[in-house]
């Protein structure tokens, strides 16, 4: 008997991919704007970004082991998470902050609900939410860029800066006031030149990293276009202080962690809906809901608070999102109590 052939039941699919390699490229889409941070805010962000990433990949190892399970270091998950949650820090902030919200992105978030997978919401947007309630102070120290000085913040000790104002904040865009040239162009704002979280200073890098991913089909941009183009639609039709629209439109645009949320996090393959049209709606509502929060909500961002609430929808989406099977009637399942035949 010829044994040359293993034949087995269809469906027959080569996938060379897993999820170790998907994450190495996040890692490296992430390099993009980790090396820009690091050359506007100095030694101190590699820091900041080490400690965040070592923690996190700590206490998913400690978390497993304690709990006698397999470990799962190995996949690179916990690596993209203390990478984003990096991203979302201060380069100014104390050198707790990011080991604190490593645990509480790890252990809370991700492993109590069974680990990578079953976790309902981002696990560094999460911890980011978290620091921010908890440490509003620590949070929302923002030091000026200091392009190739990269001493220009201690390594040790405590970090004695004068706080400088990020764009959402100093324009205070919930009045309509737009940044003078004397602050903020839209040149420097593309090219990371302005005070901000980590992974807010670059959108040139933070597109960079999502080119390499779709290149790559990491991601697909569904969820990114339908995020950046539903605020892009909302801020030009709807501009503020009497602002010209496009100038309105892009200072939003590139302000804040919006590239970063809609590339790198909103795009999360467990937090996010599995269906076309469900990724639709995801991107759209994320980018409703963070133009909301930043006309009418109390801090000056919505990107995070978006997600997480998008997060919590995504069931819903998936449910009502399927392909409907062939020859069913449109929206059949709604006559028959909400069950799909």
């Amino acid at each position: 008997m010829d044994h040359s052939y293993t034949l087995s039941s269809s469906p027959h699919i080569k996938q060379e991919e897993d999820t170790r390699s998907i994450m190495l490229d996040v890692c490296i889409a992430l390099a993009f704007p980790l090396i820009i941070a690091v050359y506007f805010f100095g030694w101190r962000a590699l820091i900041v970004t080490v400690l965040s990433v070592g923690a996190c990949v700590f206490f998913e190892w400690a978390y497993r082991a304690l709990m006698k399970k397999e470990s799962s270091v190995g996949d690179l998950s916990a690596v993209v998470t203390g990478l984003l949650l990096a991203f979302n820090l201060s380069a100014a902030v104390p050198y707790w902050v990011p080991v604190l919200g490593a645990f509480f992105a790890i252990v809370i978030v991700k492993q109590l609900y069974g680990g990578l997978g079953h976790n309902f919401m981002n696990p560094a947007l999460a911890a980011r939410v978290f620091l921010a309630v908890s440490f509003t102070g620590v949070m929302n120290v923002f030091p000026a860029v200091s392009p190739g000085d990269l001493t220009t913040l201690p390594l040790w000790g405590k970090v004695d800066v004068v706080s400088a104002a990020t764009p959402l904040s100093l324009s205070l865009m919930k009045s309509g006031i737009l940044p003078g040239e004397q602050q903020f162009t839209l040149q420097e704002l593309l090219l990371g030149q302005m005070p901000g979280t980590l992974g807010e200073v670059s959108a040139l890098m933070l597109l960079l990293g999502g080119l390499y991913l779709l290149v790559r089909r990491v991601i697909t941009p569904r969820i990114p276009l339908c995020y950046l183009g539903t605020v892009a639609v909302l801020t030009y039709l709807f501009p503020m202080g009497g602002n010209a629209r496009l100038d309105w439109m892009l200072f939003q645009m590139l302000s804040g962690g919006l590239v970063l949320g809609a590339v790198f996090m909103a795009t999360d393959y467990a937090t996010s809906p599995i269906t076309t049209r469900g990724q639709i709606m995801f991107g759209v509502g994320c980018g409703l809901l963070t133009v909301f929060i930043r006309y009418f909500g109390g801090y000056p961002e919505g990107v995070s608070f978006s997600i997480l609430i998008m997060n919590a929808c995504v069931w819903l989406f998936d449910k009502y999102a399927r392909p409907r099977r062939f020859g069913t009637p449109r929206l059949a399942f709604l006559r028959r109590g909400g069950k799909k035949p």
